[in-house]
């Protein structure tokens, strides 16, 4: 008894030190916080039942315990009163739950008039997003605190799934189709952004954030980024390279799951480059397939003048 009892508290300490480690998730917008009040309302349905049914459970543990009632009572016939009861008492709260549920994935699945969209668009193993003026990031978003931002999701190899919890955000993105969503951070701050879908051997790498900036500092940051791509000198070829290529050949090109591209003559050769980006080499997929002009130039021109390896 006394080692059931031991091995119950380490499984509790266990299970606490767990929680304890886990991310906490922000409510940084209003699709989480309609989410978040619907987990806690059902939360608190389940709390209910489980202590309903288990201070029954304690109570007949204890009245009808062996000591207490040594002989077993006679056979005892169900009661048809009793059964309707279990039956029409979870039936309601199933009811009661799916009344409140529907308002709620009413409001996420219909998009208010946006203010923006973005393109958002998965490849092995990046983000990469397109906003209305033609402007690009990569591997992070870059939206204004408070705006109803659209988005268009796809990916250009396989399935993978745009998730940000913070924001209540989780839309599958496949290859050939556009999956239509829509997002609005609340509080200036940067946000996870994870594929939620098991998309390769790096997928635990598929990682971004959300940067919601005040009216001001977007404003500023895109007429910066717009300014820069146009003369070339933004950090888009360095964010491609180190968000899709590196991931497999090494932030150096010293190789991984992908060949060494360190010395390699394709990387001096911009359209070599730009080839096996858009339509691969024997086991490598077309990663670069739906990039812009832009961004493969950014990525050619970043490769120019800093080869991997320093060659």
């Amino acid at each position: 008894m006394a080692r059931r009892a031991v091995l119950l508290l380490l499984g509790i300490a266990g299970g606490l030190l767990l929680a304890g480690s886990a991310r906490a998730y922000t409510n940084a917008g209003p699709i989480s916080e309609e989410i978040q009040n619907l987990f806690w309302a059902i939360t608190l349905f389940a709390v209910v039942v489980a202590a309903v049914v288990f201070g029954i459970l304690a109570v007949f543990l204890v009245r009808y315990r062996e000591s207490v009632s040594p002989r077993p009572t006679s056979w005892v016939e169900g009661d048809r009163n009793l059964e309707i009861l279990w039956t029409v008492i979870p039936t309601i709260i199933l009811i009661v739950i799916v009344i409140i549920s529907v308002p709620v994935l009413v409001y996420t699945d219909t998009i208010p008039p946006p203010d923006t969209t973005v393109r958002v668009v998965g490849t092995q193993f990046i983000w990469t997003f397109y906003y209305e003026d033609g402007t690009t990031s990569s591997p992070d978003l870059w939206i204004q605190a408070g705006t109803v931002v659209k988005l268009e999701v796809t990916a250009t190899d396989v399935v993978h799934s745009f998730a940000v919890p913070d924001l209540g955000i989780k839309i599958d993105a496949f290859p050939g189709h556009m999956n239509h969503w829509w997002m609005q951070g609340d509080v200036p701050g940067d946000y996870l952004i994870q594929c939620a879908e098991l998309c390769g051997l790096e997928h635990a790498k598929m990682l971004a954030s959300v940067e919601v900036l005040s009216e001001d500092e977007f404003d500023a940051w895109l007429t910066r980024r717009r300014a820069e791509q146009t003369a070339g000198t933004s950090d888009l070829g360095q964010e491609t390279w180190e968000g899709v290529c590196s991931k497999c050949h090494g932030l150096s090109g010293e190789g991984g799951i992908g060949p060494a591209l360190a010395g390699s003559v394709v990387i001096a050769d911009p359209e070599a480059v730009e080839d096996l980006v858009r339509n691969g080499r024997r086991t490598m997929p077309a990663v670069g397939a739906g990039w812009t002009s832009e961004q493969v130039t950014a990525l050619t021109n970043y490769l120019r003048e800093n080869p991997p390896g320093g060659g």
